[in-house]
This record gives structure tokens, C-alpha cells and sequence, in this order.
């Protein structure tokens, strides 16, 4: 099993540095998967796996998305003055993003998370401005704007533990940024949602029943050490590659992975 969280691990640092994933679009079906087949549906694990994948993955984002935006700050392609806005709203949204996630059962986050890679890839391949060439500058946008679309991609994104990517890489290409300073945004925006996110699993969850001792709250330790070790190494492999991919072969890869991921959490129970 550690082996192939490892893998996994690996995996999402990839991701996370070149798509801003933040890891969840790997991590959350892989876990998910994973505690299924150990456990069994009828555990306590089990019963909880889809809560343990999401709170664990967005626990992982803290450290991946934190060296993924060193990296990025290092290669100059995050443009800050878009971020900072950002940030605060962000955080906010992610509080009630994971305490809607402990209040429903694990079958609904599910369903949730399929709903909303389904809603994204649609959008995305039938609506002008993400197949595109990049404009020469990224349109910014209003107070009010800004402070609605922060919450609300702190809140979807803490809900179903997979970074803010799936919304901020899609608006962003929208408003004119090459896939590299779309995915670059993404992964400090990651990082607020995270933080709060982790907080709010560990602090609401812990009135259920202990899982083990290696767990705090829905966060698995272990399986999220072997993560992010894995995570930093896909990173270090993944960095040389920024800012190298086509933009449109960048775009096109990134709705394949949605996809991928897409079919995973559709045919695993």
C-alpha cells in the first residue's frame, strides 16, 4: 500500500507543479481507492474512506503547494498582484467548504466531486476561453467580483479536497493567462484553502469515533508522510518542465487528466 501511495505521491507533485492540482485530483481518487480495498466497505475506515481521502489530500496541499509556489516564485511566473486579492476570500470559503464536507456522508462528497469534474470538463471544452491562445496580459478583476469568486473557490475546493485549480485555472484562462501563469496562480491560491481546510477537518471531525492512532481527526498521518514525500520528489523531476510546455498542448493535457480522474471516481466503489 505504501508503495503506491509513494507512486501517488509522486504523482500529485507533478501535477501539482505543472497543472496546480494540488494534488487532489490524484490523491482523492487513489486514497479513496486504496482504503476501499484494504478496509473494506463495512469498516469504520471504510465507511469514512471518501471523508479520510479528502481531509488527507487537502492536508498534503499545505506542503505541496507551498514548495510548488517556491518554485514557480524561483522561475518568476506567478504573477502576485492577481493572488493577493485573492487570498483572504479564499480562506474564508474554505472553512465552510470542510464543515459542509463533515456534515455529509462520504457518498455525497463523492457524488459531489463527480458532479463537479463533469460540470468543469464540459465547460471548459464547449465554452470559448480555455482551448485558446493566451491574450498578451491577464484581465483583472473587480472588489466585489473577487471577494464572490475567492469564497466560492475556497468553499468548492476545501468540499471536495482538490485545490483551487479546477476553478482558478479555467477563470484565469478566461481572462487571458497562459496556462503556465494560470497553473502558477493556482498553487499559492491552493494554499489558504488548504490551511483552513486541514484546520477545520481536524477540529470538526474530532467528536467522532478514533479510527487509530494515526489519525488526526479524518487526516491519515502515515499515509499522508509517504505522500508528501513522494510529492517533493515529483516536484524536484516536474520543475525543469515549467513554462516549457506548449499552451495548447498544456491546456489539452490538463481536461485529459480531469478526465482520467473523472472515470476513476465514476467506476470505484
Amino acid at each position: 500500500m505504501y508503495s503506491v501511495l509513494l507512486l501517488c505521491g509522486g504523482l500529485a507533485g507533478v501535477t501539482t507543479v505543472l497543472f496546480g492540482f494540488g494534488g487532489g485530483f490524484v490523491v482523492v481518487p487513489l486514497l479513496y481507492t486504496l482504503l476501499m480495498t484494504v478496509h473494506g466497505l463495512d469498516s469504520g475506515i471504510g465507511q469514512a474512506a471518501m471523508h479520510i481521502a479528502v481531509a488527507t489530500s487537502t492536508a498534503l496541499m499545505v506542503f505541496a503547494a507551498s514548495l510548488s509556489t517556491w518554485r514557480h516564485h524561483q522561475r518568476q511566473t506567478v504573477q502576485w498582484h492577481l493572488v493577493r486579492p485573492l487570498v483572504g476570500y479564499i480562506a474564508m470559503g474554505a472553512v465552510l467548504g470542510a464543515a459542509a464536507a463533515v456534515s455529509l456522508s462520504g457518498e455525497w462528497v463523492r457524488w459531489a466531486f463527480i458532479g463537479y469534474l463533469g460540470l468543469t470538463i464540459m465547460d471548459a471544452v464547449l465554452r470559448p476561453g480555455f482551448l485558446h491562445q493566451a491574450e498578451s496580459s491577464v484581465r483583472p478583476m473587480g472588489r466585489g467580483v473577487t471577494a464572490l469568486t475567492g469564497t466560492l473557490i475556497g468553499a468548492v475546493a476545501a468540499l471536495l479536497g482538490v485545490g483551487g485549480s479546477v476553478m482558478t485555472v479555467p477563470l484565469m484562462r478566461r481572462r487571458g493567462a497562459s496556462m503556465t501563469a494560470a497553473t502558477a496562480m493556482a498553487n499559492p491560491l491552493s494554499l489558504p484553502m488548504a490551511v483552513s481546510g486541514t484546520a477545520t477537518y481536524v477540529l470538526l471531525s474530532s467528536n467522532h469515533p478514533a479510527l487509530g492512532d494515526w489519525y488526526a481527526g479524518y487526516v491519515d498521518l502515515r499515509a499522508l508522510l509517504v505522500l508528501a514525500v513522494g510529492s517533493w520528489l515529483g516536484i524536484r523531476l516536474a520543475s525543469i518542465w515549467i513554462g516549457r510546455l506548449p499552451d495548447r498542448i498544456h491546456a489539452r493535457v490538463y481536461l485529459l487528466l480531469l478526465t482520467m480522474v473523472l472515470v476513476v471516481m465514476v467506476f470505484v466503489r
